[in-house]
């Protein structure tokens, strides 16, 4: 028998984790200790007849995690654990354990995962009792585990209680309106350009090299051999010193027959002068 449901609405909550307890100082809070099966034998698991310490099986319903079980199987030692399984955890007192020989493990999903999940755990002794409703999820150290599956209900959200004296107090109309912003006042366009510009300065950080130029801080002056004359015309001595090149001109300047490295390439040595055949 499941202990420490109440009400109908407990059985449509769906079980969110389950795990092994030495007793009820152990079991964690908000779990549910299935200490009798629904045959009222005692549902104390125990490793072998010598052991008189033994475990009980435990599970919650708490919704505050997210995760909801939406499967438990049994398997065997030899057994591996299906993909997306895991073990469950064991709250037991100090040097006890729990035998390997079957083993229980879960799927863990959210809550918002699925739409089914399971719904309550029962155990049985081992006899040929059927529980209507329930899946038998196979025999385990003298008893049987069974598991309910369905649709669940999550819990409904509480509102948050609100202060009376706060709706009344926004509702009233001696309070005096909020201050109107301010309006910002319409700069030239010289001054709204000049504080781009110092705005730019300013987002380059001046700690990283990066952001720093070679010329930041020299002032630009112009070399006095191309200022004008305070007449405004160019001298004369400037002006004839500028040659006009043709465009054969250039090419005789930069002409290169690329001789050496074609006689690279073929591997040859180029002729020297004054060389004797």
């Amino acid at each position: 028998m499941s202990l420490m449901e109440h009400g109908g609405g407990a059985h449509n909550r769906p079980v969110t984790a389950v795990a092994w307890a030495s007793n009820s100082s152990t079991c964690p809070k908000d779990f549910n200790l299935i200490s009798i099966t629904e045959d009222g034998a005692a549902a104390n698991f125990t490793r072998s007849f010598a052991m008189k310490a033994g475990y009980y099986l435990c599970y919650s319903k708490d919704m505050s995690g997210g995760m909801v079980v939406s499967d438990v199987q049994v398997i065997s030692d030899k057994e591996t654990v299906p993909h997306g399984y895991c073990y469950i955890p064991e709250h037991l007192e100090p040097r006890a354990s729990v035998s390997k020989k079957k083993r229980v493990c879960v799927r863990m999903v959210p809550v918002g995962g699925v739409e089914t999940a399971v719904l309550d755990i029962k155990l049985t002794a081992k006899t040929r009792r059927m529980l209507q409703h329930y899946t038998c999820l196979g025999d385990m150290h003298g008893y049987v585990m069974w598991c309910k599956k369905g649709p669940f209900s999550s819990p409904l959200p509480q509102a948050k209680p609100r202060s009376l004296s706060l709706d009344l107090r926004q509702l009233s109309l001696d309070q005096n309106p909020p201050p109107l912003p301010l309006r910002p006042r319409k700069l030239s366009h010289r001054r709204s350009n000049l504080q781009l510009n110092d705005a730019v300065d300013k987002a380059v950080d001046s700690s990283n090299i990066y952001g720093i130029s070679a010329i930041d801080g020299v002032p630009f002056t112009l070399h006095p051999k191309f200022k004008t004359q305070t007449n405004g015309t160019t001298p004369t001595n400037t002006l004839n010193n500028i040659r006009i090149k043709s465009v054969q001109d250039i090419e005789n300047e930069y002409n290169y027959t690329f001789t050496v490295e074609e006689n690279a390439a073929k591997g040859t040595r180029p002729p020297t002068t004054g060389s004797t055949s």
